[in-house]
């Protein structure tokens, strides 16, 4: 009689290890999320006129990480039926690492471009499996955990370009300010590596799993790849644009620099609250048309009184564009099971991603066509409009496993509802 106690007491050191282990793999992970590409972007300039680029492979390297999400991304749900989470998260980051390390040892700019699509690979895999991860292993602190990790990708975007300018100036030239980004890729995979075998074990007992769940069959799967897609555009717009819509409006390139930097700097504490509060509500209509209405508010200033108004627009903006987490989060709500938030996490991100990739490029064509701000800040309030009416749609609570195609799906893995912290 005193056995099975006995067992129950001593698992619970080694079930807090595998949370623990689970918890710095995700944060780990998010770390490289966006450092890769904002290194790429600091030192743009420099890589440039080393691997002496046209201005049309500059231009093909800024719209390269929205294709490889979308491309790679669509991928995982396949990959996540044959290997663990685990196995995908070691392979993913040493994909990344072996990408931005070739990335930075050849002179070769078509070389250039195709490792930056392999570490890009790596990225889109982890972009798909954190929400599902977050679900799997701490099933009842999902808002706090998607939190977490959408601070410490934004943090690690911000790194990657505070950084790596002064890394390369210090250790002699460009290679070295993106290379050493590559190490930080093969620690984030340690933890997963620590877990591999047992999450192994783990899906081997589950035994074969049904077809699998087909978001884009649903309404749920399109309102939220549109909402994803919507704001992901706007994000990416306005940090291609916002700059040099500041410095025409008078302000220096320095300032018009700090501005932009202002809008994730207000977004941190955002990105960690956001999440938290919509694990509190039943209903997210509200939160959506808010954040909606704040992006609204805030192109309506650029548009009309870009200079007298900039830090209120700054401010607006970054509320505006929490909705980065709140997709997120929502993509962890509208499943039950962890492989239903890979299904939905594919679907919505892969699709939002090629949505997104249009968002620099029309607002460039508007600008240079029209010489002004005027259309291409009215092109991104159709955008916030098309977010708003998605995001409502797509905040009714429900899931994906109870639309009507999916009903006949039998999934064999646990609910993430039973609290399995193993990885």
């Amino acid at each position: 009689m005193i056995a099975p106690n006995a067992a129950r007491v001593t698992s619970l050191p080694a079930r807090g290890r595998a949370a623990l282990l689970a918890g710095a793999g995700i944060v780990l992970v998010a770390l490289n999320l966006r450092a890769a590409i904002t290194s790429l972007g600091a030192l743009l300039e420099e890589v440039s006129a080393g691997l002496h680029l046209s201005a049309t492979a500059a231009g093909a390297i800024t719209t390269l990480p929205a294709l490889s999400f979308a491309a790679f991304g669509a991928l995982t749900p396949r990959l996540a039926r044959r290997l663990s989470s685990a196995q995908l998260l070691v392979g993913s980051m040493l994909l990344l690492a072996a990408g931005q390390l070739v990335r930075v040892l050849t002179g070769s700019a078509a070389v250039f471009l195709a490792s930056s699509a392999l570490a890009l690979a790596g990225i889109a895999v982890a972009n798909i499996l954190l929400p599902a991860l977050v679900k799997e292993h701490f099933p009842h602190r999902t808002g706090l955990v998607t939190g977490v990790y959408t601070m410490t990708l934004i943090l690690g975007s911000t790194l990657g370009a505070a950084a790596s300018v002064p890394i390369a100036h210090t250790l002699g030239g460009w290679r070295a300010g993106m290379g050493v980004w590559a190490l930080l890729a093969v620690v984030a995979a340690l933890p997963w590596l620590a877990t591999r075998r047992a999450a192994g074990r783990a899906r081997a007992a589950r035994g074969a799993e049904a077809e699998p769940l087909r978001p884009g069959r649903t309404r749920l799967g399109w309102a939220l790849a549109l909402y994803f897609g919507a704001q992901s555009l706007s994000g990416y717009a306005t940090m291609g644009w916002l700059a040099q819509m500041f410095r025409d409006a008078q302000f220096s390139p320095a300032t018009a620099g700090l501005l932009l930097a202002a809008v994730p700097a207000f977004g941190v504490p955002l990105a960690l609250l956001m999440p938290a509060i919509a694990g509190r509500l039943r209903d997210l209509r509200g939160l959506v048309l808010l954040m909606s209405t704040a992006m609204i508010a805030s192109y309506v200033g650029l548009a009309l009184a870009p200079h007298s108004g900039a830090l209120a627009w700054v401010s607006l903006l970054a509320f505006g564009q929490s909705a980065f987490p709140l997709a997120l989060a929502m993509i962890g709500m509208r499943a039950r099971t962890a492989q239903g938030v890979v299904a939905l996490s594919a679907f919505a991100q892969s699709t939002g991603y090629l949505i997104a990739a249009l968002g620099p490029l029309v607002v460039g064509i508007l600008y240079e066509a029209t010489g002004g701000w005027t259309l291409p800040l009215g092109f991104l309030i159709a955008a916030a409009v098309v977010q708003a009416a998605a995001g409502v749609a797509a905040a009714r609570p429900r899931h994906l496993e109870d639309e009507p195609c999916n009903r006949a799906h039998i999934w064999h893995e646990l609910p993430a509802r039973h609290g399995s912290v193993t990885a």
